[in-house]
């Protein structure tokens, strides 16, 4: 749909006083929960495996519990602004269990369209995270779906992800269909000061990297903290606490971590989630 003059007027006078504002605040980094979805379960999957046919998969793990135990969890421990990741079809009952379970808690991504946004909002998603539907088939960018969402949804509710690989010029470039699919759309400066306009955080897997747990995008996390004017969340990588304290000094405590296979209510090793849960307890403590 078109863009009105004093609509885009508006959203530029607003970014600017956005950033200002967001730029110029002290915080820190938080740890922020996931709920990954693929055939019903929650489970951990190494993000370049994943693809539409099934072919060479990777899990790291597959819980024995339900959506809702996590998400329960999640309320109980006060953790705020994880996010349910739908991977592919088969997952929309449990996603809405999660919901249900900690209701306004959790951000909801995978398949989101115009069309169904308003219905996960209802259902219970703080926010609806949007990729694939923001570019047509061949992975160009098209800026009317993104109006429409911001239309029904209203930019407050609204996560653009902006999950991307490694370029062949050393920089990023967002890919969608499950990580599957290049777009036209490079991450920049200037792409996260357009679209911070549209909508209230970022979220930024380094598909790479997603769960392989051999260590975080050092430099895409440096990026989003330097470039994004509103709160991102980075996720991919991560194996210890020190990564979130990396997170922390590269991002001067403008990004927010996404943990996954490294913890331990996902069968890892690496990081016990109630250290996650305390790191968070102090951050506010210090606040």
């Amino acid at each position: 749909m078109p863009v009105e003059l004093d609509s885009l007027v508006m959203r530029k006078n607003w970014n600017k006083l956005s950033r200002d504002k967001f730029m110029s605040e002290k915080r820190r980094s938080l740890f922020r929960p996931c709920i990954d979805l693929h055939d019903g379960k929650v489970k951990q999957i190494v993000g370049g495996s994943l693809r539409d046919d099934g072919e060479g998969l990777t899990e790291n793990f597959v819980s024995d519990r339900d959506a809702s135990w996590f998400a329960a969890k999640y309320g109980e421990d006060g953790l705020r602004g994880g996010h349910v990741i739908k991977l592919g079809p088969g997952n929309d009952e449990a996603a809405r269990t999660a919901l249900a379970a900690y209701p306004g808690g959790l951000q909801l991504g995978g398949g989101i369209t115009v069309e169904n946004a308003v219905e996960w909002l209802d259902a219970g998603a703080s926010h609806v995270i949007v990729t694939s539907t923001l570019f047509d088939a061949d992975g160009a960018f098209r800026s009317d779906r993104l109006e429409a969402l911001v239309a029904a949804c209203g930019r407050d509710r609204l996560v653009i992800d902006l999950s991307c690989r490694t370029n062949a010029h050393g920089g990023w470039t967002v890919a969608m269909n499950r990580w599957q699919t290049l777009t036209d759309l490079n991450v920049t400066q200037e792409t996260l000061e357009e679209l911070s306009a549209c909508c209230a955080e970022f979220l930024i897997h380094a598909a790479d990297v997603e769960g392989k747990c051999g260590g975080i995008d050092e430099d895409l996390v440096k990026a989003i903290g330097r470039w994004s004017p509103i709160p991102a969340t980075y996720a991919g990588g991560a194996r210890s606490l020190d990564d979130l304290r990396r997170v922390d000094e590269l991002s001067d405590g403008k990004v927010d971590l996404t943990i996954g296979s490294a913890l331990d209510i996902f069968g890892g090793s690496l990081i016990r989630y109630e250290d996650c849960v305390a790191y968070n307890r102090d951050q506010s403590i210090e606040d």
